[in-house]
């Protein structure tokens, strides 16, 4: 498809050939978080209603099941995310004192890298050589290029956190609103998650390359694995076999 001319100037967000922003932590965690939610109450539902107990007692499984789940996801993101970033601040503190050390050493890795992806050895060096003068440019490049990652555009473990909190929430509570208002039987709630699962598969798609339909059918078929697994050991075990 061919992209529209634009008038000079115009900001990079705003072009339709932009790229979506892969580096934030939100999208990861929110997706996460859904896909979670989703799955895990639907198993878990599957699993206490393939058991025979009352629509009363899987409300309250469910509920719990939710709670608990959210407040971990919401944890646990926000664990890793923070650690994350605070290995990433070690490694390029360390980078930062072998710059003030070792300039010219650090100038010759930045020309060895890019001489072996191409780049001619003195346009390499007449860079590395501009860099060494701009010390923040310089170590912002050496970090880009020895660690990967861009140091100060580091996703928030509160922004992960809250993502992952919120939609592993709404994500449990689909399979779980069926009986909230009033439904008794289990293959209700099982569908509405099924549906659930499949448009939080189609949604996910649009930060893809796979089709609406074949990223829904792909969780749908993923989450129905799980409550088939749950709801078969539930109906084993079932209520008269606790005790």
């Amino acid at each position: 498809m061919s992209v529209p001319d634009l008038p000079v100037g115009t900001p990079a967000a705003l072009r339709p050939d932009h790229h979506a922003d892969v580096s934030g932590g939100w999208l990861r965690a929110a997706v996460f978080g859904a896909m979670d939610g989703l799955v895990t109450n639907i198993s878990l539902i599957a699993g206490v209603g393939g058991g025979g107990v009352s629509p009363r007692n899987i409300v309250l499984t469910g509920t719990a099941g939710l709670v608990a789940g959210a407040i971990s996801m919401g944890l646990g993101e926000y664990t890793s995310v923070r650690s994350q970033n605070e290995q990433i601040a070690a490694e390029v503190a360390k980078e930062r004192r072998e710059l003030e050390r070792f300039p010219d050493a650090e100038a010759d890795e930045l020309v060895h890298m890019w001489t072996e992806r191409g780049l001619p050895e003195d346009l390499a060096r007449q860079v590395a050589d501009v860099l060494k003068r701009n010390p923040e440019e310089a170590l912002r490049v050496h970090v880009q290029e020895e660690l990967g990652v861009v140091p100060d555009e580091q996703p928030s473990p509160w922004i992960a956190a809250m993502s992952s909190f919120i939609c592993f929430s709404i994500g449990a509570l689909v399979p779980l609103l069926p009986y909230l208002v009033g439904a008794t039987e289990l293959w209700i709630s099982l569908g509405a998650g099924g549906l659930g699962l499949f448009v939080a598969g189609a949604l996910v798609s649009r930060f893809t390359n796979r089709t609406w339909w074949g990223s829904g059918i792909r969780q749908l078929l993923l989450g129905a694995a799980a409550a088939a697994a749950t709801y078969g050991i539930g109906a084993l075990i079932g209520v008269d076999g606790v005790g």
